[in-house]
């Protein structure tokens, strides 16, 4: 089962030091997989596209693992090395001008080694009124630079991302991204191609059971376009330190809660806040007793460029040893 950023605190002081390198050496994000066979059924009726949806999003998906809270905000937690984790992000909302979209990226994360940890993401979206579209693929992979705990961890972040203008994952919020973008028809903006290369920083602390994590993003067009920013932060604690020793699904522990930041800064020549799209956006988590977890957050746009309610949904599982499982068989 998947450690989670707030499970330091939560384990018996013998169990947390026989665990500390482990508790400090995973990532919370996840990999993306075949989202393109979810997103094949377009319906003239949009109830019957979004019916077809939810079904296969659950076919696919019968058990999924816990993770922490945010959706934007990246930790300086790894995966751990030789394990698997499956997760579904899907985010929902209406541009004062256009029509509801439903985006979604399924993600694959891998443990390649303590200090590295690669993923591979599929997206695609429906819109109503509109059509289903397949979006493209992006190659991510993150290096914490330093092992041991400290009081600021940095890691690095770098990924390749083949996508078109119809995205609607909304993973991050860079340059002047906004609610107009939402509202161009799926026919148009999917003519828009997007072979980018982005890098963040991402700076994790831990602080009296509390997890703080600081993102700066910049990405950058392989064939054109400036070097575009963007930014997101977060803060979340679970409901109770201490852990029961049964098992239950209610518990205090079992859920996080927290609220976390994501906006656009512009472009190195317009480089700011002005004219750009900010989001505040409250986070819950809860992981079950058998390591599936689900996660929901609705973000509040704060600006003018921004969308007014983009609500989120996540739920997700690991499977342990992935790699030695596969060998076995």
């Amino acid at each position: 089962m998947k450690i989670q950023d707030h499970l330091g605190p939560i384990y018996p002081r013998s169990a947390s030091i026989a665990n500390h390198s482990l508790l400090f050496g995973r990532i919370q994000s996840s990999i993306y997989d075949t989202i393109y066979s979810l997103l094949q059924f377009s319906c003239k009726r949009r109830g019957v596209r979004l019916r077809q949806f939810s079904l296969m999003l659950l076919l696919a998906f019968p058990a999924l693992a816990a993770e922490g809270p945010f959706f934007i905000t990246y930790t300086h937690q790894m995966e751990e090395p030789g394990n698997l984790e499956i997760a579904l992000r899907t985010v929902t909302g209406r541009p004062a001008d256009g029509n509801r979209f439903l985006g979604g990226a399924i993600e694959l994360e891998y443990g390649i080694k303590a200090w590295w940890t690669t993923e591979v993401y599929l997206d695609g979206q429906t819109t109503r009124n509109d059509s289903t579209v397949f979006t493209g693929y992006r190659w991510e992979n993150r290096f914490r630079l330093l092992l041991r705990e400290h009081w600021i961890n940095p890691v690095f972040y770098f990924e390749f991302e083949n996508i078109n203008g119809a995205d609607k994952s909304l993973l991050e919020i860079v340059n002047h991204d906004g609610a107009s973008d939402l509202a161009t028809s799926n026919a148009d903006a999917r003519q828009e191609k997007k072979r980018e290369l982005e890098a963040k920083l991402i700076l994790g602390s831990y602080v009296r059971g509390w997890t703080i994590a600081e993102n700066f993003i910049a990405e950058k067009n392989v064939r054109h376009a400036p070097f575009e920013f963007g930014y997101a932060a977060g803060v979340s604690r679970p409901l109770a330190l201490a852990a029961r020793p049964e098992r239950c699904n209610l518990c205090p522990e079992n859920f996080q809660a927290g609220v976390e930041f994501y906006g656009g800064l512009g472009t190195h020549q317009d480089f700011g806040v002005h004219g750009t799209s900010h989001y505040v956006a409250p986070t819950l988590a809860w992981t079950l007793a058998n390591g599936i977890s689900f996660k929901v957050s609705p973000g509040f746009g704060v600006t003018a460029e921004s969308a007014g309610l983009l609500l989120r949904f996540g739920v997700s599982y690991e499977i342990s040893q992935f790699a030695r499982l596969m060998r076995s068989r």
